[in-house]
């Protein structure tokens, strides 16, 4: 009889069983595929079989119906799953996922690798969650899977035709309310799928379609980057509180402090800097302040169709061809402020001239600014992708103990934007600012001038007191497309404890290019009126009032700027600029894998061996620097690398319930191709110190991990497990920023001179361990009032540390240092309460996540540079009912606490940073089956 196994097709909707996995699951595991879930106990239930028969290390999402998927986005369910973390949250939804700590997460459609334009991966966020079957998270792999992911891989299953037996129709629609936005958007998907049995074999035929839709509203102040000032008492050739730059005319030692460190400048009481051999007193104060009110508009359609055409009972083939699509605007109403003037005297504003200090330290809490310098700037970014995937593939049982399958892929992808801004500036008369009230929420406001009595100051809608400034006009494209084919096969052994032989190809040609335009004008004297009366733009409400700072500000209609930009355009005498590539690049990679399968007995388990080569042919363009002809010079590089990755699985059945598991495998990430760029860019220095230089790095090696594995799993009931997992990573050659001193002559430059320069580099190692622990209990015998209840709960602990290279203010690497690896959190729990019981199911569920290293700011002027990101949490409801046995309705809510998402510089108490709100969203909805 032939077996279920498809091979996979089409991209992020692509319905079918990637191939190099399909093989190699087991006649059990075609059987869970048979299985209906309907209630939120069920789901549970399956995504329990599927960890407990994977060879693989795997944590699942299952839908509760066809077109339920539990929550507005697919990342937002994941956060749910033992050892997943989910950021940065934004623009009506969460965008990144972490496994154990590391986002670098390869996302798969049913075991098949997609991309999005020019990038490595496809974003989650990209695939309508009204559409899919499941999620499973792969927190190891075999030889089979695709090897890059250094974090594991999240694989997406959709729906074929033949999941269904005969016709199959279903009808979602739901409506979310945005709370910020105050909007209602709707989110409409319908399933299309029939199978006949005719003379020619059983033909399926099934059309997906989705559409979603999401306005949205991100609200944030942040304090900016600490940096030194001289005290009231200020040394000969500087005023009181002057800002300390790097450099001054009147100060002899150059540089006069050191940026870049990671704990910042000492920050105790009476701390000194040399200045003209004399030990100074400083404080520690901020240099800017500034609020963003970002609203938007976005739009994902997709169509998926799928044919399948089983002719006898040995073959089955598939086509599939799916579009998703992606429509953004967004417009960032910007206002911005300097705090680090110094060239007036504060002593005629409210604080006399004085500056409030954190108690015991040399922080600045709280300070006036006379004459403060500032803008408002209207950002419009206007968006789309168009990504394509069509795939035809067939499977075939050569004989009793000999299967095959391949399959060839097509997908093209485009991105293209357009950015448009402008800038108001604004001198302020005085503005009071108190860096953190309390709980990191900062607080500010404009004074208004008591010796004028026909302008208020304080009024930040009053376009009057705005200068038109610049003007920026950019726009950017990215496409790739591919072709991949696979051939993948499995042969039945009778070879002692060696029961089956898989073994596969895999080759893609891929070609990648990005191209940009970028402008700026600058016209003094220009007026409010050359523009039209629909330029102004001002917002309200903002930031909901949980801080006392400013509501609402004039800026530039972004939107405006879009629809007249021929017009703005030859105000600021600017052309319209055609898009220049940047870089092209093709890149060939070839893979082969092996692996055995082995049982003896109480223990089975899994051998391979996966081997990978690619090869780029790479041409950089210098945009910035343009031939005479208006030609870009070009730069090209050639690069391969290989890797063979071993793999072993090993389980052992303790009890027929019990069971324990280990696992040794190597996975890799590949570098960017923005990364590679062979160009160098210099920016000269107009001071005494050394000049700058940025660029790529071709060289780029691959990021490796060896990673350990040993679990113990209790399947004690049909619908409750526990679970522990011990694990660790080994990572080597993490990219970061290293830095060389070079010569070089730039065109204003009468000699050479010393750049320091900062390339990517593979300079940094990393260890990552930690335990995660994950239950899911229904108990059984409950009383009557109580059956029906139940829990799912995770726990994650991590322990992260890598070496990054310590560079002097003279780009000299001076040794190593210790630091946690960006994004992950010591410790992260969730908890779910879930009641199924008849025509009912409701979920609610919460997560928490510890602070975590999320960036590093500028180094070149920042103390501290490590950019904290607060604890976070979410509370999430999901609710169903069934109406009838064809009519369901459903309720769901998102971020119930209303949290408020928030970031600090190496202290909280001294240097809080970013404060955000994002929305909570209801939404309501009813799906019709038949």
């Amino acid at each position: 009889m032939f077996k279920q196994r498809l091979l996979s097709s089409s991209i992020a909707m692509v319905t079918a069983v990637g191939s190099a996995q399909v093989i190699a699951q087991t006649q059990s595991d075609q059987a869970l595929e048979e299985v209906v879930v309907t209630g939120v106990r069920a789901s549970l239930e399956k995504a329990i079989e599927i960890k407990q028969q994977k060879m693989q290390i795997v944590d699942s999402i299952v839908a509760e119906d066809i077109g339920k998927f539990p929550d507005n986005n697919v990342a937002e369910a994941l956060q749910r799953v033992s050892g997943v973390q989910v950021t940065d949250r934004g623009s009506g939804e969460v965008s990144k996922v972490a496994i154990r700590g590391l986002d670098d997460v390869t996302t798969t459609v049913n075991g098949r690798q997609l991309f999005t334009a020019s990038g490595r991966y496809v974003a989650l966020a990209d695939i309508p969650a009204s559409l899919l079957a499941g999620v499973d998270v792969y927190k190891t792999r075999n030889a089979s899977q695709i090897s890059s992911g250094i974090a594991g891989q999240i694989d997406i299953r959709t729906h074929r035709p033949f999941d269904f037996d005969g016709s199959k129709a279903v009808f979602a629609a739901r409506g979310i309310y945005q709370e910020q936005s105050d909007s209602t958007d709707p989110v409409l998907s319908g399933l299309f799928s029939n199978s006949w049995e005719t003379e020619a074999g059983r033909f399926g035929a099934l059309v997906n379609l989705s559409y979603a839709e999401t306005t949205y509203r991100d609200q944030s102040v942040t304090p900016g980057a600490v940096v030194p000032f001289v005290t009231a008492d200020a040394p000969e050739g500087l005023l009181p509180y002057e800002r300390l730059f790097l450099n001054h005319p009147n100060v002899a030692e150059d540089p006069i402090w050191t940026p870049g460190l990671e704990s910042g400048l000492p920050n105790s009481a009476g701390s000194t800097l040399s200045i003209n051999g004399e030990e100074v007193p400083y404080i520690l104060g901020r240099d800017a302040i500034f609020a963003s009110d970002f609203t938007g508009k976005r739009e994902r359609p997709a169509v998926n169709v799928s044919l399948q055409w089983a002719p006898n009972d040995s073959s089955e083939y598939l086509f599939e061809a799916f579009y998703n699509g992606y429509r953004n605007e967004s417009f960032n109403s910007l206002l911005f402020s300097y705090a680090d003037w110094w060239g007036t005297d504060n002593s005629h504003l409210p604080m006399g001239g004085d500056v409030e200090l954190y108690e015991g330290s040399n922080v600045v809490k709280a300070r006036d600014v006379a004459d403060a310098a500032g803008f408002t700037s209207g950002d419009l970014t206007v968006g789309k992708t168009d990504s394509f995937v069509y795939a035809l593939g067939g499977n075939w049982d050569i004989s009793d103990s000999f299967r095959l399958s391949s399959e060839l892929l097509y997908q093209d992808s485009e991105f293209e934007d357009d950015f448009a801004a402008m800038r108001f500036n604004r001198g302020a008369y005085g503005v009071g600012l108190d860096f953190n009230t309390g709980n990191g929420m900062p607080s500010w406001a404009y004074y208004d001038n008591p010796n004028t009595t026909d302008v208020d100051e304080s009024d930040l809608t009053d376009s009057s007191q705005y200068a038109v400034a610049n003007f920026y006009d950019n726009g950017s494209s990215r496409e790739s497309d591919a072709i991949t084919f696979t051939l993948d096969g499995e042969l039945d052994l009778d070879w002692g404890a060696f029961h089956l032989l898989e073994f596969g190809l895999r080759h893609e040609a891929r070609s990648a290019a990005d191209a940009a335009r970028t402008q700026e004008g600058i016209v003094d004297g220009l007026s409010l009126d050359q523009f039209g009366g629909n330029l102004i733009s001002i917002n309200n409400g903002f930031f909901d009032g949980r801080a006392n700072v400013p509501t609402s500000w004039a800026v530039a209609n972004g939107y405006y700027l879009h629809d007249n930009i021929s017009d703005v355009r030859d105000i600021y005498s600017l052309p319209t600029e055609e898009l220049l590539t940047t870089f092209a690049i093709d890149e060939d990679t070839t893979s082969a894998y092996v692996q055995t399968d082995f049982d003896a007995g109480v223990v089975d388990g899994q051998l391979g061996l996966r081997y990978i080569t690619t090869s780029r042919d790479m041409s950089f363009y210098d945009v910035d620097n343009l031939n005479d002809d208006g030609s870009a010079p070009r730069s090209s590089a050639d690069a391969s690398n290989s890797k063979l990755l071993p793999s072993l699985m090993v389980r052992y059945h303790i009890t027929d319930d019990l069971m324990a598991r280990f696992s040794y495998t190597e996975t890799l990430r590949r570098p960017e191709f923005s990364q590679l760029n062979s160009w160098i860019y210099y920016s000269p220095s107009t001071t005494r110190t050394n000049g700058t230089a940025t660029g790529g790095n071709p060289d780029l090696q691959p990021v490796e991990s060896q990673n350990l594995d040993l679990s113990l799993e209790w399947y004690f009931a049909d619908s409750s497990a526990l679970y522990g997992t011990l694990f660790r990573r080994d990572i080597e050659g993490f990219v970061y920023d290293s830095k060389n001193l070079i010569m070089h002559q730039a065109p204003t430059e009468d000699e050479e001179s010393i750049y320091i320069l900062s390339q990517p580099d593979n300079s940094s190692d990393g260890v990552l361990e930690g335990l995660e622990v994950g239950l899911t209990y229904f108990p059984s015998n409950l009383p009557d009032m109580l059956d029906g209840f139940g829990i799912q709960a995770s726990y994650t602990a991590l322990d992260s540390s890598q070496k990054v290279p310590d560079y002097n203010d003279e780009g000299k690497q001076i040794g190593m240092t210790d630091a946690p690896i960006f994004g992950v959190s010591d410790s992260s729990y969730s908890v779910v309460l879930a009641y199924d019981k008849n025509a009912l199911d409701m979920r609610l569920s919460y997560v928490w996540r510890d602070d975590f290293l999320n960036n590093h700011e500028a180094a070149s002027f920042a103390n501290p540079i490590g950019v904290y990101r607060k604890a976070e949490t979410s509370m999430d409801f999901q609710a169903s009912y069934d109406l009838t046995d064809n009519m369901v309705v459903t309720f769901d809510a998102t971020n119930l606490t209303d949290e408020e998402y928030q970031s600090y510089y190496e202290d909280p108490t001294l240097y809080n940073f970013g404060s955000s709100i994002y929305s909570r969203t209801f939404a309501l909805g009813a799906r019709y089956s038949f």
